[in-house]
C-alpha cells in the first residue's frame, strides 16, 4: 500500500506515522492490487486529534473514514478510522464484489470476518422539485432555513446542477457537476 500523509496544525512524528502505515496496512488484505492511503492527521481546539483516511482501489473505489479523539491521542483515532473501513468493506463485501470488476476485492476473506450484510437498499420516499437556478449563497440560506444538510440547485453563474452541504468540521461544501442546461 501506498501512503501520503498530510498534517494540519500538528508536526508529523515518525512513530505515529509508522503506526499509521502498520495499521491501515492490515486493510491492504481487501485489494488484490497495491492500494492507496491518504491520511490527513491534525488538531484541533482542546487537544481533539482528528485523523482522515481515504482508500483508493485500483480501480478508483474510494474508502474514507474520518475520526477523532478528544483525549488528544492520536493512535486511538486512526485505530478507530482503521476499524471504521474495515468494518464498511466487510459488511458491503457482497454488494462491492457485484459493482466492481472481480478481481478489484478479495473474495476470499475468511469466514471469521463476516458479519451480516446490511438488508438490499429500500427506497421509503420519493420526492420531485423544480431546481431553480440560484447562487451558492442562496442556496446556502435555504438549506439552513429548511434545515437539511444539503441542497439541490441549479447555479446560476454556469448553469451547472450543484449541491450545498454543511460540512462536520464546521462551514459548507458544494458539488459541482459537469450536467449544463
Amino acid at each position: 500500500m501506498k501512503f501520503t500523509f498530510t498534517c494540519k496544525k500538528v508536526p508529523l512524528n515518525d512513530s505515529i506515522k509508522e503506526y499509521a502505515e502498520k495499521k491501515i496496512s492490515k486493510l491492504d488484505k481487501y485489494f488484490r492490487e497495491e492500494a492507496e492511503a491518504f491520511v490527513i492527521f491534525s488538531v484541533e481546539k482542546r487537544n481533539r486529534c482528528l485523523v482522515e483516511v481515504t482508500l483508493r482501489g485500483a480501480d478508483g473505489t474510494l474508502y474514507r473514514a474520518s475520526c477523532e479523539d478528544s483525549d488528544g491521542d492520536m493512535r486511538s483515532a486512526i485505530d478507530e478510522a482503521a476499524s471504521f473501513i474495515d468494518r464498511k468493506i466487510r459488511k458491503n463485501k457482497t454488494r462491492l464484489a457485484k459493482n466492481l470488476r472481480s478481481d478489484a476485492l478479495v473474495s476470499d476473506v475468511p469466514a471469521e470476518f463476516d458479519i451480516d450484510e446490511e438488508r438490499e437498499f429500500e427506497v421509503v420516499r420519493t420526492k420531485h422539485f423544480a431546481v431553480k437556478p440560484m447562487s451558492v449563497e442562496e442556496a446556502i440560506l435555504q438549506m439552513n432555513l429548511l434545515g437539511h444538510s444539503f441542497f439541490v440547485f441549479r447555479n446560476m453563474d454556469d448553469g451547472a446542477l450543484s449541491i450545498v452541504y454543511a460540512r462536520k468540521q464546521g462551514g459548507y461544501g458544494v458539488i459541482e457537476t459537469d450536467d449544463k442546461a
